[in-house]
């Protein structure tokens, strides 16, 4: 059985659409027939990604910008109002952080971990969700499963992510009101670059090759493989369609069975 998802015609903002989940992401919505607003630092991979999604047929708006600036978001919102004249999905997904013993890091990782997953992700939530109300759209948050298991390497990244799923949950308990549906995603161990680049060190460290790392990060998470990037992308699909329409403020594991908690 074929689910219609009703996803054609309407407009996606997606951030942090260069590389990783959230090129995916952009990819998966624009062969749904969304027209994808792709946001990221990176211009030249933005028009890359553009230029793929036009010669499949679809439409895309490369709007290079640092979601770190205050007025960025305000800006790429209007940017896809100009362009398309609606909005009816937001997934916020940009935004890595650093990773290291807790004494290690610097005020300045701090600020900066906060500065685009928090408050971009805030500040484009703010933004959009007028056009959002109009067309009764929704807003995917990417958090990330550390935000619920927490080691001692990702202080910054896995509290991002917890404050990330408590502003899932506020927007929500407002999206009742406003016809907004607010909802989001934990990753788990996705195969991206920046899980490529943990495999690579973490074998040079231990003398093993990148597959053998790959082998000992599963086990010891109790997992049995690493999640795809598409993965990711379908789930947003699903959760941004007709489909979920009595989905709100549902934070969903996507991690293998990662995440053995409630």
């Amino acid at each position: 059985m074929t689910i219609d998802l009703h996803l054609n015609g309407k407009v996606a903002l997606v951030t942090g659409a260069s590389e990783g989940i959230g090129r995916a992401v952009a990819a998966r919505l624009a062969a749904l027939g969304m027209r994808v607003v792709a946001i990221a630092r990176n211009p030249a991979r933005l028009g890359e990604l553009a230029q793929e999604i036009g010669a499949a047929g679809g439409e895309c708006l490369a709007h290079p910008a640092d979601l770190r600036q205050r007025s960025a978001a305000e800006v790429a919102v209007a940017a896809a109002i100009a362009r398309f004249g609606r909005l009816d999905l937001l997934v916020n997904n940009a935004g890595a952080t650093a990773r290291g013993d807790f004494f290690s890091l610097t005020d300045d990782q701090w600020e900066d971990g906060y500065a685009l997953k928090l408050f971009g992700a805030m500040r484009l939530c703010r933004a959009a969700w007028p056009h959002l109300a109009q067309q009764s759209g929704s807003i995917v948050n990417i958090a990330g499963i550390g935000g619920k298991n927490a080691t001692a390497d990702f202080a910054i990244g896995g509290s991002v992510n917890a404050a990330v799923m408590y502003l899932t949950k506020s927007l929500a308990d407002r999206g009742v009101k406003d016809d907004v549906r607010v909802n989001a995603i934990n990753p788990g161990y996705i195969r991206t670059a920046r899980l490529t680049k943990r495999l690579t060190q973490a074998a040079a460290e231990k003398k093993i090759t990148v597959d053998e790392a790959g082998a000992a990060m599963t086990e010891a998470n109790g997992i049995a493989r690493f999640g795809e990037p598409g993965e990711i992308a379908d789930m947003v699909a699903f959760l941004a369609s007709g489909a979920t329409g009595y989905v709100q403020g549902a934070i969903i594991d996507v991690d293998g069975g990662r995440n053995r908690g409630m």
